[in-house]
């Protein structure tokens, strides 16, 4: 079977929400698959550089993904990007309301992307939302 694109959008901010994204993210990557996640409005707080903050959870999965030591979700969109064919875009519109430029983020964040772009490029490939 060919490789089919997976886009992924991830505007949330809570745990299992993140930590799902990253999931898909890393797998399809891995198995060999392109991914381009965008991160916009509450997600992109958690990719400033050196910025820890624990994403809350929605529930009480969220609290059993900490408590058993799940990989962190930043891990695994990390991994996504080393060890797949992964582009991880930080939403544009989104950078500028937050007043952040691309050197305030993660360095294995691709570049700065705007929605009708990533729409445009997601046109044939399967398209999931966080």
């Amino acid at each position: 079977m060919a490789a089919k694109p997976i886009s992924i959008i991830v505007v949330a901010g809570s745990r299992e929400r993140l930590q799902m994204a990253a999931m898909i993210a890393a797998v399809g990557a891995v198995s060999g698959n392109p991914v381009t996640v965008f991160l916009s409005m509450n997600a992109l707080q958690y990719f400033v550089k050196g910025d820890r903050t624990a994403a809350p959870p929605e529930g009480r999965f969220g609290e059993l993904l900490d408590a058993k030591n799940a990989p962190p979700f930043r891990a695994m969109f990390e991994q996504a990007v080393t060890l797949g064919d992964a582009k991880i875009h930080p939403c544009s519109m989104a950078m500028d309301v937050m007043g952040l430029e691309p050197s305030a983020l993660e360095p294995w964040l691709a570049e700065p992307l705007g929605l009708t772009k990533f729409l445009g490029d997601a046109a044939d490939a399967q398209i999931w939302s966080f």
